[in-house]
Parts: C-alpha cells; sequence; structure tokens
C-alpha cells in the first residue's frame, strides 16, 4: 500500500531552480498518489453505491415532504451521492419503480427503527427482484446513539425539562412488530433515550402489533409516581400511528423526527456501515464506521 519514493533528479542533471524542483516533486508524488488504494474501500474513480432510503409511506400529506427534507439534509452531508427514495406503501415512488430505475450498486437504507418483517423481509426481497441492480439492505435506525438525540432533540423542542426530576418520564412511542427483535431494538432505543436524559424512566410503548400501548404505559409510570409523561415520536414523518400516538399523551408530545440532524447522520453512519461490511472489513472497523458520530 506503501508507494515508493519518487526518482529526484541526480545531481548530473540539468540544474533546476527551487520553483522547478519544488513542481517536480509535486508532480511525481502525485503521479504515486493516484495508484494508492486504501483497502476495503472502492477506487475513487468507482462511483458510490446509490443510497436508496427506503420509508414505509402514509396517506398524511405531511409525511412525503417531511422524508424529502430529510433526504436534502443527506444530500448536503454528503455532496455527489446518489440519494433516491422509495416507499414500501401508500407513496410513490413506491421501492419498486425508484429500484428498476437504478443500475449498478445500491445500499438500502430503512428509515424504520427495528428489525421487523419489512426490514428483515420487503426489502432484501425487493432488492432481490431488482434485475440489474446488486446491494445490501442497511441496518435499520435504531438502536444507536445518535437515534436517542434526536428523540432527545425533539422533546427539548417541545417543551420537556432538560433536568431530570423524580416527577418526570417519557413513553417511547413506535410503530410497533411482531418480531420479537424489533421490540428488543427499541427497549434498547429506550435506555439509550433514558441514559441521555440523564436516567429519566422511559418506557416503550407501540401504536399497533404489540403491547403495552401508549395509554397503557402512561398508565403504568402514573402508578409508580411521575405526574410529567411526555411521549417521544420514534417515527420518521407524520402519519396515522404518529398521530394515535400523541393524542394518547397526558401532556407533551414530540414531534417526528424528520430532518433532525441527527437522523440524517444516522442515514449516512448505516449506509457507510453497510458499505464496509460489503467490502470485508473487519468487524471492528464496521462498528468505527461513522459521519461525525
Amino acid at each position: 500500500m506503501t508507494a515508493p519514493i519518487p526518482h529526484l533528479p541526480s545531481a548530473s542533471s540539468a540544474p533546476l531552480g527551487t520553483g522547478d524542483l519544488a513542481a517536480e516533486i509535486t508532480a511525481q508524488l502525485s503521479t504515486q498518489l493516484c495508484r494508492v488504494r486504501l483497502r476495503g474501500f472502492p477506487p475513487p474513480e468507482t462511483p458510490a453505491p446509490t443510497l436508496v432510503a427506503v420509508a414505509h409511506g402514509s396517506r398524511d400529506p405531511r409525511a412525503l415532504p417531511t422524508v424529502r427534507a430529510l433526504l436534502d439534509r443527506v444530500r448536503a452531508l454528503r455532496p455527489g451521492l446518489a440519494v433516491r427514495l422509495g416507499h414500501i406503501e401508500l407513496n410513490r415512488p413506491l421501492l419498486a419503480d425508484t429500484l428498476a430505475e437504478l443500475r449498478g450498486e445500491a445500499v438500502l437504507v430503512p428509515l424504520l427503527f427495528g428489525h421487523g418483517y419489512h426490514v428483515t423481509h420487503d426489502l432484501p426481497a425487493a432488492l432481490a427482484a431488482a434485475r440489474r441492480l446488486t446491494g445490501r439492505v442497511a441496518a435499520p435506525l435504531g438502536p444507536h446513539p445518535l437515534l436517542a438525540e434526536a428523540l432527545h432533540g425533539r422533546l427539548l423542542e417541545a417543551g420537556f425539562p432538560g433536568a431530570p426530576s423524580p416527577r418526570t418520564a417519557v413513553v417511547l412511542a413506535a410503530a410497533g412488530s411482531r418480531a420479537p427483535r424489533s421490540a428488543q431494538d427499541t427497549e434498547r432505543t429506550a435506555q439509550l433515550l433514558s441514559a441521555r436524559l440523564g436516567g429519566t424512566p422511559v418506557l416503550p410503548a407501540y401504536a399497533s402489533a404489540a403491547v403495552p400501548t401508549v395509554a397503557e404505559a402512561v398508565r403504568t409510570l402514573t402508578a409508580r409516581g411521575h405526574d410529567r409523561i411526555a411521549v417521544a415520536s420514534c417515527f420518521t414523518a407524520p402519519g396515522r400511528f404518529a398521530t394515535q400516538c400523541a393524542d394518547a399523551a397526558p401532556g407533551t408530545a414530540a414531534d417526528p423526527l424528520g430532518d433532525h440532524p441527527a437522523l440524517a447522520r444516522l442515514v449516512l453512519h448505516r449506509y457507510d456501515q453497510a458499505l464496509l461490511a460489503r467490502t470485508g472489513s473487519d468487524p471492528a472497523s464496521v462498528r468505527a464506521a461513522t459521519v461525525a458520530v
């Protein structure tokens, strides 16, 4: 990987002025550096795989503009990277249509927060059905400290107190899934958010397919002596489930994560992790993949 030291003019060569010598050194070094390849990464001339962000889709008219704003922030963080959008249902472009338009390589980054059926079955099946495309499905956005950062930020924007108090608690509202691993992911996200909130209790709750519901979680926390309970919205964009959970809040209800800067960084982090896994990098390198985490 180390390039040889470039040959410099000998004493018998025609004499060079200081400026000419510097130019000669620069030219030869540039030639050598062009041949350097970092192990585990594609050559510079190889286009980076397209990042395909996969949203669930919603009939709520606010959902599509919110997801587009998030992807605009992703593009601003990584200029030159091709970023496309595909929906599982309800909104266009649908994922199958987006994949049909692409060639080469892609990384599907689910804008979802756990290993539910969409992540483990629907997305791999969609990628396998794309005839002229190869690629990988990245990990879902949760659990991760950047997700906890985004959730915390939205809570603060909604007026949740910054300092921990014995009276305060949070319900982490998520979509829900019958997949056990998805519930484990949500529970881990709740733990990360609790740590970020200085130990404030955070109880997971679900809009469908799992228990407890937000209302049930609120009753549990109230019985434990908490009377200042906020709902954190673990949803990318507004929609039926997000609205349903917010309506069950006894007080503060945070907005969906949308284009929070930490969520945009997390999208790129999952993309980078998938690329490192594709190259066969060692596990430590995969864990270290980050975008200014």
